[in-house]
């Protein structure tokens, strides 16, 4: 049989530990078992189950839809979960396969085209097994950093201007944090518009977080952020933070 392959990982973790290896060496091994002839792997490394942002799975469907992909016959996976976590999007990705005249081929999960009913009542439980597991890992994480929150820790998301992560932590990052304290001098003691700091910050060369251009906006976030006051917010928990402290009124 002539196959495609179709890998993924969701996480950096995943990534770095070689697990897409590990499992395009599972995939190779499975076809040469069954005599099928491997034309071509596609993989989407350190991405979400979800339907945005899968390069791979994409480039996939269209090669599928191509003059060459319409002499593949199936796509082989290392098991059902990599190819999507969440039932819908599963049963969704298996259909448009079935359109395109091609079957599904698990090394884990035998006879995942079968339709007898036992068969695809067995393929839609394993999907809401792994999605459960997702749900469940979100739950655990999310716990965690809630907990961290609770205990004035960060539990992350963005950084803000004037502060760096180490070490899961957050600490004032010296030099970013003389602009931030700069913008609050200026507007305190000198009384300037929030287009004129923009426009003064522009002059000087400051750069934003993300090293762009300032604007009135950017400034009036820094201005109206507790963080500055020391006030560490997650989720609508707030803790108090003196070390995080850069503006004292």
């Amino acid at each position: 049989m002539r196959v495609i392959a179709y890998c993924r990982v969701s996480t950096s973790n995943q990534k770095e530990e070689g697990t897409i290896e590990i499992q395009e060496r599972a995939i190779a091994e499975f076809c040469s078992q069954y005599k099928h002839e491997l034309v071509k792997i596609f993989k989407d490394d350190g991405v979400s189950g979800g339907l945005e942002d899968r390069p791979g799975l994409a480039e996939m469907f269209s090669f599928l839809e191509s003059k060459e992909g319409k002499k593949t016959e199936s796509v082989v996976i290392w098991k059902l979960d990599r190819l999507a976590r969440d039932l819908y999007i599963q049963e969704h990705l298996i259909k448009k396969l079935e359109l395109l005249n091609k079957t599904l081929i698990s090394t884990k999960e035998p006879d995942l085209n079968n339709n007898d009913p036992m068969r695809k009542a067995f393929r839609q439980f394993m999907g809401i097994v792994s999605e459960l597991e997702k749900s469940f890992i979100t739950m655990r994480l999310s716990g965690g950093r809630l907990n961290k929150a609770r205990k004035g820790k960060y539990a992350g998301g963005s950084v803000a201007l004037g502060y760096t992560a180490v070490d899961k932590e957050l600490i004032q990052s010296t030099e970013e944090a003389k602009t931030v304290i700069n913008i609050f001098r200026m507007k305190k003691n000198n009384h300037l518009s929030i287009n004129e700091i923009a426009r003064r910050l522009n002059d000087e060369g400051h750069k934003t977080k993300r090293g762009g251009r300032w604007y009135a906006s950017t400034v009036s976030y820094i201005l109206h952020n507790p963080l500055y006051k020391g006030q560490y917010e997650y989720r609508d928990i707030p803790t108090k933070r003196n070390d995080l402290r850069l503006f004292h009124a």
